[in-house]
């Protein structure tokens, strides 16, 4: 359990660092495409947009400091970017997925696919036991786990390859 706990520590931090970091690359295109996905006042667009790259970047670096602490703070985010995206489909809305810099990829049921495997990752972590893994363990989970988020980052590129070679 406590390589799993390793694994998705890394998971979680490269995703979440990835997603930060390509929303700040271009922010304000990040902040138009919120009320697309979650309609709102546009008094509130510019904090929320905020307050998730904040988020983002606190559970990159929290789940790597303080493990617990940032595998709850993650599975917070990711419900409710889950719930997001749930409702945006229930209203028929298929806004493009801002979630690792701008594309025009539309949000999908593949979406809350990885936000659940993300949920899993970050839970288990949140309750996996805290002692350290011996060495060398712990840097093949991490690594492992490195492998994982770079798979997820890639995961709409990957869809598009697949769907054009069917």
């Amino acid at each position: 359990m406590e390589y799993l706990r390793a694994a998705g520590a890394a998971l979680i931090a490269v995703v979440f660092a990835a997603s930060a970091f390509s929303k700040l690359r271009d922010f304000r295109g990040f902040a138009r495409s919120v009320p697309a996905l979650v309609p709102m006042p546009a008094k509130w667009v510019m904090p929320v947009s905020v307050a998730v790259v904040v988020t983002e970047l606190a559970s990159a670096v929290l789940v790597l400091v303080t493990p617990t602490a940032g595998f709850v703070l993650a599975s917070a985010l990711l419900l409710a970017f889950t719930a997001a995206i749930a409702a945006s489909l229930r209203r028929g809305r298929h806004a493009p997925c801002r979630c690792f810099g701008a594309t025009e990829t539309p949000i999908g049921p593949r979406h809350l696919a990885r936000n659940t495997l993300l949920i899993c990752f970050a839970v288990l972590g949140a309750l996996a036991p805290e002692h350290q893994p011996p060495v060398a363990g712990a840097a093949v989970a991490f690594a492992a786990g490195v492998v994982v988020a770079v798979l997820v980052i890639a995961m709409d590129d990957i869809a598009v390859v697949f769907a054009r070679s069917s």
